[in-house]
C-alpha cells in the first residue's frame, strides 16, 4: 500500500469511528488528517485535503479546539492561521476523558442524582424507579471515576495498563 493511500484509508477510517464516539466525520477526519500532518495546516490546505466546504472546516475546527486536543499554530512571515492537533497520544487521551466526563458523563450524574431521590410513595413503580436510576447513577459515577483516572495519570500509566489488559 502506498503512502496516499493509506493515508486516505486512515483518515476515512477515523471519521468513521468518530461518529460511534458521537462526533460528526468531518470533525473527525480533520482531526486525523492534523494528527498525522508534520507541519500545521492552513484551513484552505485542510478544505482541499478533505474536499470539505469552509464552513464546515471553519465550525468543526473550532470544537476541536475547544475540545482542548487541537490548537492554533503560526508560522513566521505568514497572516493565514495554521491548525495541529496534539501529537502525544497519550495527552490526547487524557484530553478527550477529561472532556467526555465534562461534557456527558458529569450532566448525566446531575440528573440521575436528582431523579433517584425522589420521595418514595410505596408503589412498586416508584421503587424500581429509584432502584434502576441509583444503579445507572453508581454505573456513571464508576465511569467517571475511572475516566478521571486516565485523565490524571502519567503518560506511561495508560500505555502500560493497556498492554497488562491484553496480556
Amino acid at each position: 500500500m502506498k503512502m496516499t493511500e493509506a493515508k486516505d484509508k486512515f483518515i476515512q477510517t477515523w471519521g468513521s469511528l468518530g461518529t460511534l464516539w458521537g462526533i460528526n466525520k468531518a470533525m473527525a477526519q480533520i482531526h486525523a488528517l492534523l494528527l498525522i500532518s508534520p507541519e500545521p495546516l492552513s484551513m484552505e490546505d485542510i478544505m482541499e485535503e478533505l474536499q470539505i466546504s469552509r464552513g464546515n472546516t471553519s465550525m468543526n475546527l473550532r470544537q476541536l479546539i475547544d475540545w482542548g486536543i487541537v490548537f492554533k499554530a503560526s508560522k513566521a512571515g505568514e497572516r493565514k492561521e495554521y491548525f495541529t492537533s496534539e501529537k502525544d497520544i497519550n495527552e490526547l487521551a487524557r484530553q478527550i476523558a477529561r472532556e467526555r466526563s465534562r461534557r456527558e458523563i458529569q450532566p448525566t450524574l446531575k440528573v440521575l442524582k436528582e431523579v433517584s431521590n425522589i420521595e418514595d410513595d410505596g408503589s412498586a413503580e416508584t421503587q424500581e424507579f429509584i432502584k434502576q436510576t441509583k444503579a445507572l447513577y453508581e454505573l456513571a459515577d464508576t465511569a467517571d471515576a475511572i475516566l478521571n483516572r486516565i485523565a490524571n495519570q502519567e503518560s506511561n500509566w495508560l500505555t502500560k495498563t493497556f498492554i497488562k489488559l491484553l496480556k
